[in-house]
């Protein structure tokens, strides 16, 4: 009788245990996506200061962005309009935090750039636009997003 019920305990921890990843498994992510634009300034020589504005539209509602940041081995000066998506958002706040390149930056022919960047929330955008000025190419590594 004792091994009859301990054999029922067992069986019946292995279902719980089993249903429990079933649910972690099918619970939906809450994380999104939303859409960003940026229009963004750089000038400088050896250090170069940037900065500039931004929208994030979320869940219907657009929130405005600033951004700056700091590089070095900057010479010359550039301005850039971009558009992308930011992923990995579980909310608005979510995309104020400092970037970094996640693969490498690509230059187009013609002033078009392209970049994937990540924060420390997780948050991936992946912007394209068109670069105008004399800088080389238009870093964007190392920039700063915040909210207004």
């Amino acid at each position: 009788m004792m091994f009859g019920i301990s054999r029922a305990v067992k069986y019946a921890a292995a279902i719980l245990a089993a249903s429990l990843v079933l649910v972690a498994v099918s619970l939906p992510s809450y994380a999104d996506t939303g859409s960003v634009r940026f229009r963004i300034a750089r000038a400088g020589f050896i250090v170069g200061a940037g900065g500039g504005t931004g929208t994030l539209v979320f869940h219907g509602r657009s929130y405005p962005l600033s951004v700056g940041g700091l590089s070095v081995g900057t010479f010359g000066a550039a301005s850039a309009d971009l558009v992308g998506r930011a992923y990995n958002l579980r909310r608005a706040q979510d995309i104020a935090g400092t970037y970094t390149a996640v693969g490498a930056g690509v230059a187009i022919a013609g002033g078009a750039t392209a970049a994937r960047l990540q924060n420390a929330n997780g948050v991936v955008m992946e912007v394209r636009g068109r670069q105008v000025g004399l800088e080389a190419s238009l870093n964007l590594s190392g920039m700063t997003v915040s909210m207004r």
